[in-house]
């Protein structure tokens, strides 16, 4: 945002703040000051006025003026085409030093003398404002011949860039601004007092009338008038140029004007762009399209959308005779969520619009008449055509004490109420330590005490704020949120400690990827309105994706082992939210060293699981039911925690391993919240010894562990207390037979073991091997 300082005088009386002042204010206020730059003019650059031109007799684009400079008339020759209409303009006398060390001396341009120089903007250091030299006009002040250009301070202003968060959309005018400033400097804003004065007694309601349809979420008001003749200022000019604003005829830099000076969104359209001869009226339709659109329709012809753009042809000219104006404010938030969706056109005014324009309407238009009046032949028709929208302001209870306690200094509540008094903020209750504020519409950021205390930190000066040690108001809190924390924080430590590194990446993915692999998506309705990025289009369902989009990278980094994890977030269709914790292992096992020959072996089921249970804890593995493309068909199994289905691990399927062009891989990803700790009750630990006992079978090849611990575990014998395969061995010898060799442990809680309990135990296993799953001795 760019501001000048007799800009912002014409709100607040600036004579006696310095431009020091003001820089440290700004910064202070949070309007960070990016740059100041005061402009100087030269000396010996005066007012001159033409006394007369004449086109010089040797050179067609030349004419020779004689200009008063005060201390006496001055022949000079100026090749700017539109002297001929100027009567005050700059001259730079004989002596006076431009930029760019250009001295003005005397000289003869092709036969004929000249004593100084007919100035444009750009030769004095000013702005660029158009073709030609500058006309001036009395909008700088009093023009009087021969006075140096330098001491009229409109001219020889500051010009200030100010860096603003995206939550000001309050100070993107001169206006907001000034507001901002008065607070700080607690100087009384300059009231704006004019009186439109009605020249055409016909009533609006005569000429023009209007329509609603749909739900309206816009304030709207508007105006008619006829122009007999348009012009701009020479300060207009100059102070758009100042602040990067271009406009391309009076009338448009009138508005231009008016929206930077109020920041209420002004538009203009010129009536021929829409009414033929025979319209008796102008009809005004307005339509809500959805929330947040609304389209204006004029004679039945759409011309633009509130906020958002305008039909070009229907903008006005030089030649405008009879013009439409309209004063709009629409709710940021709702806009923006809109516009996004919709992916519509926007013009210049949609950033004003989209980041919480002024909504006092009256204020923009009559501004806007002010301006006319002094520059055009306006008529005006009485009243306005209004829609009005009913909006509740939020609402803050904002407590003496809680404020003093977040700022970090007592703030007494009388300070409180001036500072949000002057932020014309409403204060519309008030008991000894407590008001309750209604918050301005163009404040849409401003929702709690919070944001309160921020606005009071702002103006009393964070400088102003005595320095104190750091004290933990905070209660010391074990809850759930904490040990979901402290759970999560032992999972990496394990997961580093096993050798994966953590990897991070983005709550979205393709949804084009998602689907391709069998993943659930977003339903249509609820997707991302406005994705940071074509590959980032959808909320994920899995982590996996994006791991192997990691693994991707760092395989073409030449990694030959890559053990990655992530913990995060996954939604299912309707963006409802749960947290996993997924793994992948591609490459070796190892590194290459002497111990391996410089040929570590490839990763494998075998040393994924161990390394899975590292980090997760006991598990169990089943036959795989989880469906998705990336599964391997036969090497894949679902995880079993307390007796859920609680994820899957799996080789990866060669295909995607083939698309993704990275070596073997194995993959897994489990529900968090199965994982997190839970309250246990503490059971007996006998005193006894127990004792380990291996037993080897002979079974059929086609017969899976899996189906032999279903049989063992559904053994019911107190002294039996764990038991797991620890060896599988097949031969030729055993024909369609295959040895597994299972430990058992065994051990009492009331005495120590005999041989005959052991063998007991030990028989009935066997018995029960032999009668479920046809087994025998080895």
């Amino acid at each position: 945002m760019i501001v000048t300082r007799s800009w912002l005088n014409e709100f607040i009386d600036l004579s006696g703040v310095s431009n020091e002042k003001l820089y440290e204010t700004f910064n202070s206020i949070g309007l960070e000051v990016d740059s100041m730059e005061q402009v100087t003019i030269a000396s010996k650059v005066v007012v001159g006025k033409i006394v007369s031109c004449e086109k010089h007799p040797d050179a067609d684009k030349l004419n020779v003026c004689q200009i008063d400079v005060g201390s006496g008339v001055r022949q000079i020759v100026c090749g700017a085409a539109n002297v001929v209409d100027a009567e005050y303009v700059a001259v730079a006398t004989i002596g006076a030093v431009l930029p760019g060390n250009f001295e003005i001396k005397h000289a003869k341009l092709r036969g004929v003398e000249s004593e100084g120089m007919v100035c444009a903007s750009s030769e004095l250091g000013l702005p660029e404002m158009g073709k030609g030299i500058m006309i001036l006009d009395e909008s700088i002040g009093e023009l009087e011949v021969g006075r140096e250009l330098n001491s009229y301070e409109k001219v020889a202003d500051t010009i200030i860039e100010l860096e603003l968060t995206a939550n000001r959309g309050d100070c993107l005018s001169i206006y907001g601004v000034a507001r901002d400033l008065s607070a700080a400097l607690n100087i009384e804003m300059k009231p704006f007092e004019y009186k439109q004065e009605e020249r055409m007694k016909l009533g609006i309601a005569r000429k023009a009338d209007l329509h609603t349809k749909g739900e309206m979420d816009a304030d709207l008001r508007y105006k008619l008038a006829n122009i007999e003749n348009s012009a701009s200022s020479f300060l207009i000019k100059l102070r758009l140029a100042m602040v990067n604003v271009e406009a391309d005829n009076p009338l448009s830099e009138i508005l231009a004007y008016t929206t930077h000076s109020t920041g209420v969104i002004l538009r203009m359209y010129d009536c021929a762009s829409f009414c033929a001869p025979e319209d008796d009226k102008v009809i005004v339709s307005i339509e809500g399209y959805q929330k947040g659109i609304v389209h204006v329709h004029v004679n039945g012809k759409h011309v633009s959308i509130v906020g958002v753009n305008q039909v070009e042809e229907t903008k006005p000219t030089a030649k405008s005779q009879e013009v439409l104006i309209e004063a709009s404010y629409i709710y940021p938030d709702t806009l923006v969520e809109a516009v996004a969706k919709e992916a519509l056109e926007k013009d210049d005014l949609y950033y004003k619009t989209s980041r919480g324009s002024n909504p006092d309407l009256s204020f923009g238009l009559a501004y806007l008449a002010c301006m006319m009046e002094k520059y055009t032949q306006i008529n005006c028709y009485e009243g306005s055509l209004n829609v009005e929208v009913e909006r509740e302001e939020e609402k803050v209870l904002v407590d003496a004490k809680e404020i003093s306690a977040i700022v970090g200094m007592d703030v007494e509540l009388s300070k409180i109420v001036t500072v949000l008094q002057k932020l014309d903020f409403e204060i519309s209750a008030m008991n000894d330590h407590q008001i309750a504020t209604s918050v301005p519409l163009f404040r849409h950021d401003i929702k709690n005490i919070q944001d309160i205390a921020e606005e009071i930190v702002r103006i009393i000066g964070i400088n102003n704020i005595p320095a104190k040690p750091l004290v933990f108001a905070e209660k010391k809190r074990l809850n759930a949120t904490f040990d979901r924390y402290k759970a999560k924080k032992s999972f990496r430590n394990r997961a580093v400690g096993v050798g994966f590194y953590e990897n991070v990446s983005y709550v979205f993915s393709e949804k084009a990827v998602l689907e391709k692999y069998g993943f659930v998506t977003t339903d249509e309705t609820l997707e991302l309105a406005n994705p940071i990025a074509e590959e980032l289009n959808t909320l994920r369902s899995t982590l996996l994706t994006n791991l192997l989009l990691a693994v991707k990278r760092n395989v073409s980094y030449t990694k030959k082992s890559i053990p990655l994890f992530e913990i995060g977030a996954v939604f299912d269709a309707q963006r409802k939210q749960a947290e996993r914790i997924a793994l992948v292992f591609a490459g070796q096992i190892e590194a290459e060293s002497v111990k391996n020959a410089g040929k570590p072996a490839l990763i494998d089921f075998a040393t994924f699981t161990q390394k899975l249970g590292s980090v997760i804890g006991h598990f169990e593995l089943v036959p795989c039911t989880h469906e998705n493309g990336l599964i391997h068909p036969y090497q894949s199994a679902d995880i079993i925690i307390d007796g859920k289905v609680s994820g899957f691990m799996s080789k990866l399927h060669p295909s995607v391993q083939e698309e993704y062009d990275i070596p073997v891989t194995f993959i897994a990803e489990i529900d968090f919240d199965v994982l997190l700790p839970k309250h246990i009750n503490a059971g007996p630990i006998s005193k006894f010894q127990g004792v380990y006992k291996d037993l080897s079978i002979v079974i059929d090849k086609s017969l899976s562990y899996y189906e032999v611990a279903k049989v063992l575990n559904s053994l019911e014998l107190p002294l039996l207390k764990e038991s797991y395969p620890v060896d599988i061995y097949t031969d030729e010898k055993l024909g369609d037979k295959k040895s597994l060799t299972i430990r058992f442990f065994i051990q009492s809680m009331e005495r120590t073991l005999e041989e005959s309990d052991i063998e007991g135990v030990m028989k009935q296993i066997m018995d029960t091997l032999q009668l479920e799953c046809n087994a025998g001795l080895r």
